[in-house]
């Protein structure tokens, strides 16, 4: 055996684990999940519980566009929860009772319009805001959605990464009381 062999010989040998230095019951079998022991909060802890995530029901019968804005909404800390028609939408509010509802214009059946009207009529869902998105963006829809009582509009096509920001900041907003004031905000004009 030459130098060389008996230094990579060594090294390699020194890289394997050693089963005295294993704390007992680690296995060095299974995936490093199974050996991981204390799983330490994202947070860092804190003193007080953490609020769980609002909750974001987003109704739009595109899959695309219900997966670029769920992983937007979900990489910023938002719950989010889909589905992909009015109906479904109605069923699913009394059941959840979200934070918000992003909520698409046009889909076939009950299309976003009913949605809003019937939330609307019900006094156990119309306190739920409602943020419309819409590829229509004429003044006449702007003005629906503002007599729907809507705290958003947003035209698609649309920024997803600037997404989950108008959804915070609207959250954030009704928490201090603003709901007439976005509704009043909704723009006038395209």
């Amino acid at each position: 055996m030459t130098a060389v062999q008996r230094t990579r010989s060594s090294r390699s040998y020194a890289l394997q684990p050693s089963r005295k230095r294993r704390p007992p019951g680690l296995s060095s079998h299974g995936t490093w999940r199974n050996r991981v022991r204390y799983r330490p909060d994202p947070g860092g802890g804190g003193g007080r519980p953490a609020e769980p995530a609002p909750l974001v029901l987003l109704v739009d019968d595109e899959e695309a566009i219900r997966t670029i804005c769920r992983v937007n909404l979900e990489g910023d800390g938002l719950a989010v929860r889909e589905v992909e028609s009015g109906a479904e939408a109605l069923e699913d509010v009394r059941r959840k009772h979200p934070s918000l509802i992003l909520l698409d214009v046009m889909m076939p059946g009950v299309d976003g319009w009913s949605v809003a009207e019937q939330l609307a009529a019900d006094p156990e869902t119309r306190d739920i805001p409602v943020v419309f998105l819409s590829a229509r963006a004429a003044s006449e829809d702007l003005e629906r959605a503002r007599e729907l009582g809507a705290v958003g509009y947003v035209v698609k096509p649309f920024d997803p990464l600037a997404l989950a920001g108008i959804v915070r900041d609207v959250l954030e907003r009704l928490a201090r009381g603003e709901r007439e004031q976005l509704n009043r905000d909704l723009p006038h004009e395209p």
